[in-house]
């Protein structure tokens, strides 16, 4: 990792991994998602993670994806544009011991170029400057990204606008904490 890039930690909160904390690159944009908030949407995903493909497309910090496989997702695609973030990443999954993760080096949009797979969870955590959430949501919708009854959590800060969300999206549970407005949604078919 290059020697100008700092660290933070986080801990992982529930499953095989509980209390295993891991390291993450402290750069603009890459805020791991707070403790409360985890809780709360594993609480959500309580009944579909255990065997879940999921899609971490921000992945930063990779709060989100490594707390899936550690409640029991089958696997978990992180896709992350910055090379010391990914350095990390790909340390914290050797670090645990999983080959459940796939780290992909590049944009999130170059990434939904490519030929789609379909996921039963995405997480969809956009750095909150770029007010992109709507675009994805339909980049998702429409290529084929979405397995039937896919979940969809979503991160935006507080007060920025509601996405319009897809036509066979249903908005399950919304919350708000600190700076941070959240929610799941849920793909009817």
């Amino acid at each position: 990792m290059a020697h100008n890039s700092k660290t933070g930690q986080l801990r992982i909160i529930g499953g095989s991994w509980r209390g295993r904390k891991i390291n993450f690159v402290t750069e603009p944009g890459v805020r791991p998602t707070p403790d409360r908030i985890r809780e709360t949407l594993f609480n959500w995903l309580q009944t579909s993670v255990a065997g879940a493909r999921c899609l971490d497309l921000f992945s930063g910090s990779g709060a989100l994806g490594f707390e899936a496989l550690s409640r029991g997702a089958n696997e978990v695609v992180m896709v992350e544009q910055s090379s010391a973030v990914t350095q990390q990443l790909r340390a914290n999954a050797t670090l645990l011991k999983t080959d459940c993760v796939q780290v992909e080096q590049c944009s999130a949009n170059h990434y939904l170029k490519r030929p789609s797979q379909p996921f039963d969870i995405i997480f969809l955590d956009p750095p909150f400057e770029t007010d992109s959430l709507e675009s994805y949501c339909l980049q998702l919708a429409s290529n084929g990204w979405l397995a039937s009854n896919a979940q969809i959590y979503m991160e935006r800060a507080k007060g920025s606008p509601t996405p319009q969300l897809p036509a066979d999206w249903q908005l399950h549970r919304e919350k708000q904490s600190g700076k941070v407005c959240y929610a799941l949604a849920t793909r009817n078919n």
